[in-house]
């Protein structure tokens, strides 16, 4: 517990990331473009990448990450790419948790198995959530807040010739698949989410918990767990998976009136397995402030119509996919996207959610001829950078503020 607090504590004080904060003209680091942050383009062991995340809370609470070389602390010859998408809810403050210690403890696993397997990274999952458990513990007196701080979770892990994609809450990832006989690229959905929105989701939650009618409610013509949170898998929300967390000094309108013998939420992740084909184009991986505003295929379609020459040249794909939404956005609610983007962080959530974009392009001779020449690859995603030493300030959800 306490090695779990003292990475906590190093996480708050130390540097937002080993590259530091994103600059303006700095490719290495991405960009920034008020609060637009993107990398255009780079080099993995498996392909090309593009990655995109644009502020729209007070606080960015949407973290990301891009790790591509070895994949053990021990074993160099196991390369591949990490792929981590990081939409937090309630503050940044577990989803920056996740974003300095789901990685390691990856490479920590995949070093005790001698390989990358769904096992490694579910151990990987346990290992950040009880982490996070612990820093809640430790902090309970000073900071009851972060008891009702979570986050989803998506991660994408490509290691010799396999795709593993693993999700808690509902981010998405999606590939692009090109049909021989057509020439048309599909959309396929990789990623199962867990949102009480879906009728599947929740007789599943009903059928874990079948002593309490109330697990789910209706509540404002939306399903919610409790009546509370959308999503039924996270890291955090501790809250909701401890009783001893549902208290005081716990805010009133957090905690639940009744108690609970087991977790109403899930920290174990849906994981699926994919051998990358040919015809396998790209992955998207994004938050669901994406997905609100584009399908899958619309999603796909701007991939797939971008030349591959934009990563390196001008507008990465990322970025468009960003841009793109921010556009839906705008025209939903009756206004240009010039005037959006003039809008400030905190009330730009009122039109946007942060969005998170995350594009891997598969190049099927990476592995095998330019692997051990590219580049490691260790890249967070920005926005407009908040102090790494501040936690967020308490607040109290208002409907409008997100879907959880």
């Amino acid at each position: 517990m306490l090695s779990a607090v003292m990475d906590y504590l190093r996480s708050c004080w130390g540097p937002a990331s080993p590259t530091g904060p994103p600059r303006r003209g700095s490719d290495a680091a991405g960009r920034q473009d008020g609060l637009l942050w993107y990398k255009d383009g780079g080099q993995v062991v498996d392909g090309e990448f593009s990655m995109a995340v644009v502020q729209a809370n007070n606080l960015l609470e949407d973290h990301s990450q891009v790790e591509s070389g070895p994949l053990s602390a021990t074993d160099p010859s196991l390369q591949g790419t990490f792929v981590g998408v990081y939409d937090g809810h309630g503050g940044p403050e577990t989803a920056r948790y996740i974003n300095d210690h789901l990685f390691n403890h990856l490479r920590r696993f995949a070093s005790e198995h001698k390989c990358m397997s769904a096992d490694v990274i579910r151990k990987a999952f346990r290992a950040t959530e009880e982490g996070f458990i612990s820093v809640v513990s430790s902090q309970w007196s000073l900071r009851p807040q972060l008891a009702a701080v979570g986050s989803c979770c998506l991660v994408g892990v490509i290691c010799s010739g396999t795709l593993y994609v693993a999700n808690l809450g509902d981010s998405r990832a999606v590939l692009g698949r090109l049909v021989k006989g057509t020439g048309e690229v599909l959309a396929m959905q990789l990623s199962a989410e867990h949102n009480a929105s879906y009728e599947e989701v929740r007789r599943e939650l009903q059928a874990a918990h079948p002593d309490d009618p109330h697990i789910v409610v209706l509540k404002h013509n939306v399903w919610r767990v409790k009546g509370i949170i959308q999503i039924t898998r996270s890291i955090g929300d501790v809250y909701l998976k401890k009783p001893e967390f549902n208290r005081e000094p716990l805010h009133a309108k957090f905690r639940l009136q009744e108690t609970f013998r087991r977790p109403l939420l899930s920290s174990d992740p849906a994981i699926t397995v994919h051998q990358i084909q040919p015809t396998d184009k790209f992955i998207i991986f994004a938050s669901d402030g994406l997905w609100e505003h584009l399908s899958n295929q619309e999603a796909v379609d701007m991939v797939q119509s971008s030349p591959r020459n934009i990563l390196l040249t001008s507008q990465g794909i990322a970025r468009r996919l960003v841009k793109a939404a921010m556009q839906e956005a705008a025209k939903k609610r009756e206004m240009r996207y010039s005037d959006l983007k003039k809008i400030d962080r905190g009330v730009r959530r009122h039109f946007h959610d942060d969005i998170t974009v995350i594009v891997v392009f598969f190049d099927s001779n990476a592995t095998a001829t330019a692997a051990w020449s590219r580049p490691t690859v260790s890249l967070r995603g920005g926005g407009v950078p908040i102090p790494s030493n501040t936690l967020a300030p308490f607040s109290v959800p208002t409907e409008l503020n997100s879907s959880y």
